[in-house]
């Protein structure tokens, strides 16, 4: 994902390498209570500065640079650090274990260091970066109308340390919108103007303002920077001409079979491991009501075509889907409770995963009754079954009001805006980003 905002992230980006540093000398100073020495230092920085470059890219996968995460504030700049830290423990962990070739075994210094640069790098961000005022706010003009752009709108309108201001918002219902915008900059003094290129209106308007761009300001199209802030496509913007334009298959002819192989790869260990835990699943599964252990559903998947899932039973029965666009009778159990909120449930799917059937991200797979009902409601529905529905998503990440066992065509149409965004961006980096978001709210329990 881009960052439209981009003037701070290169100054976050030097702050979080310099801190990184800064904490491996405090840590040294805590494990011994005396100043390291600079052969000391230097011992150990060689390869903590390898780890540094790994530990940048999870910042940037798990959303630190992002304009989205800044704007709306999914998730507290602290938890979101502090998983970023475990994440980055665990690969320096691996790497010293690994590779055993720079004479330490930082064990110790490893807990320290976790302590210590959450600390300084949280200082570092919720505080030192704030007071430098990188982050202030840019006076930003909006061009056009409609309900995303007075979504988009509002969230620049309540978000903490907005990277931009709205200073004044134009709908185009006149002929003399060009002049119009002149006059709005001329008061505003605008850093950007946000404009939807999608209205003709607008469009026709922009020959004569191109002329701003010699001033320094930037235009930014309302669209795509409605998908980086809140990760989903504007369903009024998708239309036959949307679909030629951005999803397209033969686009990914490298990223497929690579995402394929780590499928299987990851697939294959994460489902030889947890047979340990079936035993345990199964008995209490039993020792609740003496019902049957493993369900079986058809599910509609890549192409349309059907095929069945298998998941440990967590309702009082299974009345596979068949209940139209009503809800299901069926209740949670006690034990299927706790198996949802951890995910135990779904580990039969891994093997689903290893036969072609599902990918670890992508769509989740829904029922065919409730397809056929959403294909006819929602324009352009099927287009997420171009590719292999998935365990986790987009979707599942962030929106949660999931219909789940009953058909809600607005909260689906909602979903869609996530899947078509995943279809339109889905690459290793976007999936590996939703790998470890999805750890993290299971670890949590907690939303994206």
């Amino acid at each position: 994902m881009t960052t439209t905002f981009r003037p701070r992230t290169p100054a976050l980006f030097l702050g979080d390498i310099f801190f990184f540093a800064f904490s491996l000398w405090v840590s040294l100073f805590l494990r011994a209570f005396e100043v390291p020495t600079g052969p000391v230092f230097a011992a150990h920085l060689v390869p903590f500065s390898l780890l540094f470059v790994v530990w940048v890219g999870v910042f940037f996968i798990i959303g630190l640079y992002e304009s989205r995460s800044i704007l709306l504030a999914r998730r507290a700049l602290s938890s979101t650090l502090l998983t970023a830290q475990v994440l980055n423990l665990v690969i320096a962990a691996l790497f010293f274990f690994l590779v055993p070739i720079f004479g330490i075994a930082p064990k110790t210094l490893l807990f320290i260091y976790l302590v210590v640069s959450f600390l300084l790098v949280l200082f570092w961000r919720a505080v030192l970066f704030p007071w430098l005022g990188l982050q202030k706010a840019e006076n930003a003009l909006v061009v056009g109308s409609s309900p995303e752009i007075d979504e988009m709108i509002a969230a620049l309108g309540s978000a903490y340390h907005a990277p931009a201001r709205v200073a004044g918002v134009i709908a185009p219902v006149s002929n003399s919108l060009a002049a119009m915008v002149v006059d709005a900059v001329e008061q505003s003094h605008p850093r950007f103007i946000i404009a939807d290129f999608h209205d003709p209106r607008v469009s026709a308007a922009f020959p004569e303002l191109y002329n701003f761009l010699l001033q320094g300001i930037r235009f930014l199209d309302s669209a795509l920077l409605y998908e980086e802030v809140f990760g989903r496509v504007p369903l009024s913007l998708v239309d036959p001409a949307w679909l030629a334009r951005n999803v397209s298959r033969s686009a990914h002819v490298l990223y497929d079979p690579l995402k394929r192989s780590i499928d299987v790869s990851v697939a294959l260990v994460l489902g030889v491991l947890s047979l340990v835990l079936y035993p345990f699943i199964a008995f209490a599964i039993y020792v609740e009501d003496g019902g049957s252990i493993f369900i079986t559903q058809e599910r509609i998947g890549e192409g349309g075509r059907p095929f069945r899932i298998y998941k440990f039973r967590t309702m009082t029965g299974n009345d596979n889907g068949k209940y139209g666009a009503g809800g299901t009778k069926l209740v949670v159990t006690r034990v299927g409770h706790y198996l949802r909120i951890s995910r135990l449930d779904e580990l039969p799917q891994l093997w689903n995963v290893l036969m072609g059937k599902l990918s670890l991200i992508g769509p989740r797979p829904e029922l065919p009754a409730l397809v056929a009902t959403y294909e006819k409601e929602i324009p352009f529905y099927a287009v997420r079954h171009l590719i292999k529905p998935g365990l986790s998503g987009s979707a599942q990440l962030y929106y949660h009001g999931d219909p789940h066992h009953a058909a809600d065509v607005e909260s689906t149409r909602m979903k869609l805006s996530y899947d078509l965004f995943y279809v339109k961006h889905r690459s290793l980096s976007l999936d590996l980003s939703i790998g470890i978001k999805t750890i993290r709210r299971i670890l949590t329990r907690s939303n994206a």
